[in-house]
């Protein structure tokens, strides 16, 4: 019986994902994932300021079975877009769904006018690091003691968007 529960809430949270532009009513369960995803994470105020004041920001939702799974963001300068935040429910997690969230930030910012898409990672994030390298992304430098919890470099990486394949 414990088998058939779990093989069904890994069939329910391998749902394909929509995509909704994040909207104040969805910040309830984004600082939910937020607060379960970062040692130092962003408050409602930094969100609802990036969702209804910062005209040079795109921020998105997945959503499967009316919930929200993970969210990610960039903010668009110019003919450049810069990945602010990527994040993934812990409890679904490993079912595509980061890959998904970066598949349709990078789609959005070809459509916005970058030619260049840009991004931070620490370092230890191994996983995140693979799978941007997985989408074309390239290290290209660092910065060091970048993250304020504890100090940690980070990679900074770097995707040219002129590509077709998205």
């Amino acid at each position: 019986m414990a088998t058939e529960a779990t093989n069904n809430e890994r069939r329910v949270s391998g749902l394909k994902p929509t995509f909704s532009v994040m909207l104040p009513e969805h910040l309830d369960q984004v600082l939910g994932i937020e607060n379960r995803s970062f040692t130092v994470p962003w408050s409602r105020r930094a969100f609802m300021f990036e969702v209804t004041e910062n005209e040079f920001a795109f921020y998105t939702v997945a959503i499967t079975e009316e919930k929200v799974v993970g969210y990610a963001g960039l903010w668009i300068v110019l003919d450049e877009a810069h990945i602010t935040n990527v994040a993934v429910h812990p409890d679904h997690r490993g079912f595509g769904y980061g890959r998904a969230l970066m598949v349709e930030l990078i789609s959005r910012a070809a459509m916005l006018g970058a030619y260049r898409l840009t991004l931070e990672v620490r370092i230890s994030n191994g996983a995140a690091r693979d799978l941007y390298k997985s989408l074309g992304f390239v290290e290209k430098g660092f910065r060091r003691k970048y993250y304020s919890d504890n100090g940690e470099d980070a990679i900074i990486m770097w995707l040219n968007l002129r590509r077709t394949d998205y």
